[in-house]
């Protein structure tokens, strides 16, 4: 993953953010969307571009768009930094291998120890009650 080129493709949008804060809110615009388009990055490889899309599918909007946005602050700056920070984590969860699917099956040592066992439990449920006078 290349961070530098991937800062560089970023689409920053700025807007006014939402819920209480009064006059400052209505002012100023502290709310940071950032959106990033994997399919058209050149900061990704090929496998880090299909990790990326495997991983964070729900995340991927139809155009295989990311965006991340924050308004929890109150200055821009901060908002920038802090969705800057949760995009940099969410890529580099998003580019790490996808695991190989498993076989689903017991081992056969298993299963018979596990139908013994069951025996042996059937056999004291039933033991149970014959020795009443």
């Amino acid at each position: 993953m290349n961070w530098p080129k991937i800062r560089e493709e970023l689409e920053l949008r700025t807007s006014r953010s939402s819920g209480a804060g009064g006059q400052h809110v209505n002012k100023t615009e502290s709310r940071v969307e950032l959106v990033l388009h994997v399919d058209a990055s050149g900061g990704f490889t090929e496998r880090e571009s299909k990790n990326l899309k495997h991983h964070l599918a729900k995340q991927l909007d139809t155009n295989g768009r990311i965006s991340v946005v924050d308004q929890s602050g109150r200055s821009q700056h901060t908002n920038r930094k802090r969705a800057l920070l949760r995009l940099k984590e969410m890529l580099e969860r998003g580019t790490r291998p996808i695991p190989k699917p498993h076989k689903g099956k017991a081992f056969v040592a298993n299963k018979h120890k596990r139908l013994d066992w069951k025996k042996r439990r059937g056999e004291i449920k039933a033991s149970r009650g014959k020795n009443w006078i």
